[in-house]
């Protein structure tokens, strides 16, 4: 389920009406609080973004809004309402979350208070630093509580002078500096998590996320182990992993498949691209890590976690992407890394997981292996050097053909949809150029890149489908798409892939490039001829319909050959006005030297 809360705006208003009837409908099977809320009063809180509105997969769900009184001296945040179908899901805790803070951030120096019967609610209020509080302290305003007129219980609040009823009178002072406040507060204050909240951890059932997976449960949460496949693993690897987890103590395991939509966002518009980081590397880690982070966030919505932990330490380019991808899309949960938080060695985690009684042989593997569906990385302590050359024991893939082979890729409009003229979706035809491609130890390599963090690093990698599939493509688009668009997609091809190694893949820019790239392929179908040999491949050549080269011999010229489209003289008036500027130039140039 798709959740999102958000400021509301004019065109919001067509909801108010149904807003009120819920709320007061609501109200009626409560058989408490206030009943009766005006639409036009709750269109102008929508038109002035007084309110915040909240959508399940693009269904309206909830909503909220502020009021001031006393010159802004009191805020109060009103008229809570979850929609009965999309109940129990964490819904009203974003809503408060979300109110609270516009609250703060339109009026800083207010006092924020609320009015309710509602134990959840009065929890939420809690969290945020709220503190229970007798009438007296909240608002004085007449037209404050002329709102509660309304109210099945008003006279109990009449009867004693407005000094008590059955609501709970809660406030949130900005200036006592003892507030407590989680929402703005969490991510400092380590204890802020409480025994047996519920954490979803992203488990890929290695050394460190072992390790976080046992050090949480120590600790006394809720543990719920999530892993996403993007077509590193296979089903048996996954289910030793899920058997893993369990083993260790996780609550729950899932496993989410994301291969597809990993394609669909991402790994198509890297061919369009003809992506190669630094020429060299087809970000086959860095690019699934955001996908990854996105489904993992949903997941910790779905089961209404109160925090995501994953296992990055301080040194690397995934806990970036894991918290800014949290902080977009789920920013109200806790994002932990305990082995970056307590600078925690592999040493000292193997000594751990041992004490505990998890006895793994991690000693065993010298080497850190990460599979995709787009490439594998592998790091190594040749890798930490800037000399020491990658052992071939080290690739996962031996090379075991040595006898030449022909390849044959077909393209339309840009995408790979057959290969050796069997036809077949993406994915599938990607798997099969690896399986038959990685036998000859095809697309290895070393990357030396820039980190995020503005380190270098140093990566081994294999990645034969990729770069196959990258260079077949890349050599089909020189031989139709015009000098411009191959100069202009070079440009964007390398500002998306940097944009995308950064952790920018959420930045509408994206989506921008993503557009401008997939116009470049309407054109781009044809057939690429290839042959694989040890270590390496060769591009013959391409067939396509829209192969300019072919359709310029017919009817204008053979390069170095014969032209049918100009004369001689032509040429000479081209090159004539062509040199002007650079005559005018020279000509100056050579009169000031005089």
């Amino acid at each position: 389920m798709k959740i999102k809360v958000r400021v509301s705006h004019e065109k919001d208003t067509r909801y108010a009406f149904l807003i009120c009837k819920k709320i007061q409908e609501s109200a009626k099977i409560r058989g408490t609080g206030i009943a009766k809320k005006d639409p036009e009063y709750i269109k102008l809180k929508m038109i002035h973004g007084d309110a915040v509105i909240a959508f399940c997969d693009e269904e309206l769900a909830g909503f909220s809004y502020l009021e001031t009184f006393q010159n802004e001296k009191y805020v109060v945040n009103s008229g809570l309402i979850v929609f009965p179908e999309f109940r129990k899901q964490g819904l009203a805790k974003i809503i408060k979350i979300e109110i609270f803070k516009l609250s703060r951030k339109k009026f800083p120096n207010s006092k924020i208070f609320s009015i309710t019967t509602s134990n959840p609610v009065i929890k939420i209020n809690t969290e945020l630093g709220f503190k229970p509080v007798a009438f007296s302290e909240l608002t004085q305003s007449e037209e404050f509580w002329k709102g509660c007129q309304s109210c099945a219980n008003f006279d109990i609040l009449t009867r004693n002078q407005r000094k008590m009823c059955l609501c709970t009178g809660l406030l949130y002072n900005p200036n006592t500096g003892n507030n407590n406040n989680h929402s703005y507060k969490y991510k400092k204050d380590k204890n802020y998590l409480s025994i047996g909240d519920k954490i979803v951890l992203a488990y890929s059932g290695g050394l460190d996320t072992s390790y976080c997976l046992k050090y949480l449960i120590q600790k006394n949460y809720e543990v719920h182990t999530v892993i996403i496949n993007t077509g590193g693993f296979n089903k048996n690897e996954l289910d030793q992993i899920e058997e893993r987890a369990l083993s260790i103590g996780s609550n729950s395991h899932k496993t989410i498949d994301a291969i597809e939509e990993y394609y669909q966002n991402c790994i198509k518009y890297l061919i369009f691209g003809n992506v190669l980081k630094n020429n060299t590397y087809p970000l086959s880690v860095s690019s699934e890590r955001i996908f990854q982070a996105i489904k993992i966030a949903q997941y910790a919505t779905y089961i209404q976690a109160k925090a995501i932990a994953h296992g990055s330490t301080g040194a690397g380019n995934d806990q970036i992407r894991f918290d800014i991808a949290f902080q977009i899309i789920c920013p109200e949960k806790i994002t932990l890394s305990p082995i970056r938080d307590m600078k925690v060695s592999r040493k000292e985690e193997i000594e751990y997981l041992k004490n505990k009684g998890v006895s793994i042989c991690w000693n065993q593997a010298k080497y850190s292996i990460n599979k995709g569906i787009w490439g594998t990385s592998i790091g190594g302590k040749e890798t930490l050097t800037s000399y020491h050359d990658f052992p071939e024991k080290a690739y996962p893939t031996k090379l075991s053909r040595k006898k030449s082979e022909n390849l044959e890729l077909e393209f339309e409009k840009g995408e790979l949809v057959s290969v050796n003229k069997e036809k077949g979706k993406a994915v599938k035809n990607i798997i099969k150029i690896e399986k038959i491609a990685s036998e000859f130890a095809i697309g290895r390599g070393i990357h030396i890149g820039d980190t995020i963090l503005g380190i270098k690093g140093r990566v081994a990698f294999e990645a034969s489908a990729a770069i196959i599939i990258i260079k077949a493509h890349h050599l089909l688009e020189k031989h139709i798409l015009t000098k411009w668009q191959l100069y202009w997609k070079e440009q964007l091809s390398n500002w998306y892939g940097m944009l995308l190694h950064e952790a920018q893949y959420l930045d509408p820019v994206m989506r921008d490039i993503e557009k401008f790239l997939k116009s470049t392929q309407e054109r781009l179908t044809g057939t690429v001829y290839i042959i694989l040999y040890p270590y390496r491949f060769h591009l013959v050549g391409i067939k396509s319909k829209f192969d300019l080269m072919t359709s310029s011999n017919s009817s204008m010229a053979q390069y170095g050959e014969m032209n049918y489209a100009w004369t001689a003289e032509d040429v000479k008036g081209f090159t004539k006005i062509l040199s002007n500027q650079m005559k005018m130039y020279h000509n100056l140039n050579k009169k000031n030297n005089d």
